[in-house]
């Protein structure tokens, strides 16, 4: 498995990272399972301030592990400030986890429970994406996607949990502080149907596998401690 080979399957998957990222068992590895009763409330914590009022999204695109929508990042039209971090941040890019049919897919599990699909009745505002699948059905395939606002994707309530983490796919940096809003979005099966008619594989490739079960499973959270925003 190389730097470029890692995916979601039997040979490559989440359990076999550690083989080139050996990072992939390191202290502060994400997701986890957030459990709320052991969550710390932390009224030093501020509200989540979001500025994404300008729809400034640029392509959406299959890269063989999800679909990726890309936003331009060049000034301050996207922004999230205060809540747990020090600095601005602007939106770069966000990207799915799904699992199979009837299946958990998300990532970060709350009290155990697993979710249908992490962004993380059906959802308005995301058929705007769904109804753009089929033009990135393989992976490397890329099209325009401008005018999309995130901020419809996000819940009335932005209370939060927020901790030390990692990127969960490779290289799997430990430099993320995650924010995981208490409120669920809801999402149809027939809307994750069509997340599921992606492919893991380029057009020119015979062996095509359907994208899907593509989340690394929650990870030890070694003394680190999960704050909450809300009591």
């Amino acid at each position: 498995m190389t730097g470029h080979h890692w995916g979601y399957g039997e040979d490559n998957g989440p359990s076999a990272w550690y083989k080139v990222y050996p990072i992939a068992e390191g202290n502060r590895q994400s997701p986890i399972d957030i459990v709320p009763a052991d969550a710390v409330f932390d009224a030093r914590l501020s509200p989540i301030s979001l500025s994404y009022n300008n729809c400034t999204s640029v392509s959406i695109s299959n890269n063989g592990h999800s679909v990726v929508v890309e936003f331009i990042d060049s000034d301050e039209r996207s922004v999230i400030r205060v809540g747990p971090l020090e600095n601005m941040y602007r939106l770069k890019q966000f990207h799915f986890h799904w699992g199979g049919k009837g299946c958990r897919g998300s990532e970060h599990t709350v009290g155990g429970k697993t979710y249908a699909s992490e962004i993380g009745d059906e959802h308005r505002a995301l058929h705007q994406i769904t109804d753009a699948l089929y033009m990135v059905k393989f992976k490397g395939s890329v099209t325009d996607f401008k005018g999309f606002n995130p901020k419809c994707l996000l819940p009335n309530s932005l209370e939060y949990w927020t901790y030390p983490g990692s990127l969960t796919t490779p290289p799997l940096y430990e430099s993320v502080t995650w924010i995981l809003l208490k409120e669920p979005i809801y999402v149809s099966e027939k809307q994750m149907g069509k997340f599921r008619t992606l492919l893991f594989n380029g057009e020119e490739e015979d062996d095509r596998k359907r994208m899907e079960n593509n989340f690394r499973p929650p990870q030890p959270l070694r003394g680190r401690t999960v704050r909450a925003s809300f009591k």
